[in-house]
């Protein structure tokens, strides 16, 4: 399996052509397979910023119906490697794929398998891993299941279950996706020290920790404020689960907030009745995760309202992991005090956090377009005074 020079001439020369209108001209395609060079041109337009070492090597060949939606990035498959640094001996893919949670988890283990039931994924793991030099990796073309039941012992299992039914709609319940983890979730911890599972941001945390017991930590990863993924490590030992909440930036920075949440669960605050000079937003890993009290116990700032999720401090602190703002002015939503407070503003991002109105119905009524350097919090405050905070990014 490899691209033919005509093939590979013609992909690097459509590579930046809309898909859908290049489909339409079948005279293009003459002595070149369409749907196959389509799906090439596609898959290299979805890696040249979610896979880049993909990407970089033209020989790469991508699936033709297989959707790259649920592969991981290779920012957030570097992160699952970064946890398990320590070189170990055996680690078992049980749901290979596109392969790149596993092209960088294999690294840090001296022995790999690769499992996917699909013929076709796993022909292209054998033609793709060879390309990027991978080593000491078995590919094994069979059921998750199946596998299970012959491994004797691994270091780490992983599984990142399929989230679509048999019709190709999407399923967010662990029960839904395939394989289902309640059915086989005793066996893996029998076959294995560790099982990482990746899951759909779109998962309930709380009630996957219920539905899954066992599980020592929990990654919510984000990139860029993006929540991407949701990651569940089990292991048979006894222990109080943490939850790490991790923001990857594009300038290889990393927000990274830590806590238990027995920590969330008993902590008591005051909330503050009016915002002080700096306003600050968590992150999207810390909101999913819901440590919201928890944040005015390792950082020096108080909450506007139990629900809105918005803090603020006289200091400015540096290290607040999410957004920071400066307080220029606040306001209330009376339009009269609005068109007073807003003079000479056209433009501003706006948040609704809390309020009793759209972003949408807020445009309308303050005739802002969207943007600028300008940005605007809709909040409700402790003393379920309604406000707009106007604040610059810092």
């Amino acid at each position: 399996m490899q691209l033919s020079f005509e093939q590979k001439q013609f992909i690097l020369n459509h590579e930046n052509d809309n898909v859908s209108l290049l489909a339409l001209h079948s005279s293009t395609f003459e002595g070149i397979e369409k749907q196959f060079v389509l799906a090439q041109i596609a898959g290299r337009q979805i890696s040249k910023n979610k896979i880049p070492t993909f990407y970089n090597n033209p020989e790469i060949i991508y699936p033709i119906h297989i959707s790259l939606e649920q592969a991981s990035s290779e920012e957030t498959a570097k992160y699952k490697a970064s946890l398990f640094q320590k070189r170990k001996k055996l680690f078992i893919d049980l749901t290979g794929g596109l392969g790149i949670d596993f092209m960088f988890l294999s690294r840090c283990f001296s022995e790999s398998i690769y499992v996917e039931k699909n013929i076709v994924l796993s022909e292209l793991a054998i033609h793709n891993f060879n390309l990027l030099n991978l080593e000491n990796y078995t590919i094994i073309n069979s059921d998750a299941e199946i596998v299970i039941n012959e491994i004797e012992k691994a270091n780490l299992i992983f599984l990142d279950p399929s989230r679509r039914d048999n019709d190709g709609r999407k399923v967010f319940q662990i029960e839904d996706c395939s394989p289902d983890l309640i059915e086989i979730k005793d066996l893996l911890l029998d076959k294995s020290d560790e099982v990482l599972i990746k899951y759909s941001p779109m998962l309930d945390i709380s009630l996957a920790l219920k539905t899954l017991g066992n599980v020592k930590q929990v990654h919510v990863v984000s990139i860029e404020n993006e929540c991407k993924e949701l990651l569940f490590l089990l292991s048979k030992e006894k222990t109080d689960c943490v939850y790490y909440t991790i923001n990857l930036k594009k300038n290889g920075e990393v927000e990274e907030f830590s806590f238990y949440p027995e920590e969330e669960h008993s902590c008591i605050i005051d909330n503050i009745t009016y915002p002080e000079n700096y306003l600050y937003e968590p992150n999207a890993s810390i909101l999913k995760a819901g440590g919201f009290k928890v944040l005015t116990k390792f950082y020096d700032v108080k909450k506007l309202h139990n629900h809105s999720h918005l803090y603020t401090s006289k200091e400015l602190i540096n290290d607040f992991p999410g957004r920071t703002f400066k307080i220029e002015k606040i306001t209330s939503p009376n339009k009269k005090h609005l068109q007073s407070q807003m003079s000479g503003i056209k433009k501003a991002n706006i948040t609704v956090r809390n309020f009793p109105m759209s972003v949408e119905k807020i445009r309308k009524l303050t005739n802002l377009k969207d943007g600028g350097d300008i940005y605007i919090f809709a909040t409700t405050l402790e003393d379920k005074k309604k406000v707009f905070i106007i604040c610059r990014k810092i």
